[in-house]
């Protein structure tokens, strides 16, 4: 589903500093994925990468057998659109829209009929347990609805592939609990490939693999 060869990343500015250096990674489909490391061990990059997001400064990445390499921006972000939903640990809401026209927007985007985007925002939200809030705005959510949103977001697709860039590191550790229950759901019922960078050590552990990043390379790959 996910493959890389020789993955690096490389930010140059005042210094050059080499975020991933010649990895190769294989996630098979539907496998739930913890990404652990130390800040500044490539984690986020790698993830971004994977999503398509940024590009590796060399190597190749390969998504359900497509080369993102070969892709120009416009096939990139329909990748991106039709397979890939990124949950982020800020939420990344519109403050002005509701929690229906957030989980939406992402079909909106796609030209769905009205009704069908209605119908599936709505199931979405009640997947997540916001059923009641659908009309309320994200300042109007605690922090942990705001994350459930998201989640529906990010799921509006039914995406074959998950991404989450902590997204318990903004919640207290009650909420992040049922965070963490949710996207477990999510992916026993979906059967998405789950890749979910964290500090958290419980989150880590309810994973079925962790891969440990240090210093830009794959210091540990660890399968329960």
């Amino acid at each position: 589903m996910i493959e890389l060869a020789g993955v690096s990343k490389v930010f140059d500015g005042k210094r050059k500093v080499v975020a991933l250096e010649n990895l190769d990674l294989v996630i098979g489909r539907g496998e739930m994925v913890a990404i652990v490391g130390p800040s500044g061990s490539g984690k986020s990059t790698l993830l971004n990468l994977i999503g398509g997001l940024d590009r590796p400064s060399q190597g190749e990445i390969r998504i359900d057998g497509s080369a993102l390499g070969g892709l120009s921006d416009d096939e990139l972000t329909r990748l991106r659109r039709d397979k890939i939903g990124f949950v982020f640990q800020f939420f990344n809401l519109l403050p002005t829209l509701s929690c229906l026209e957030n989980v939406a927007l992402p079909l909106h985007l796609r030209g769905w009929p009205r009704k069908k985007i209605d119908e599936r925002a709505r199931a979405l939200l009640d997947l997540v347990q916001l059923g009641n809030r659908l009309d309320h705005t994200p300042e109007e959510l605690s922090g942990g609805e705001r994350q459930r949103v998201a989640i529906a977001r990010a799921l509006s697709i039914y995406p074959p592939i998950l991404l989450a860039d902590e997204p318990t590191g903004n919640l207290d550790t009650r909420t992040g609990a049922e965070i963490l229950k949710l996207v477990h759901d999510v992916h026993d019922r979906l059967g998405a490939t789950v890749l979910i960078v964290t500090h958290d050590a419980t989150v880590a552990h309810s994973c079925p693999r962790t891969l440990t990043l240090c210093d830009g390379h794959i210091a540990g790959d660890e399968r329960r």
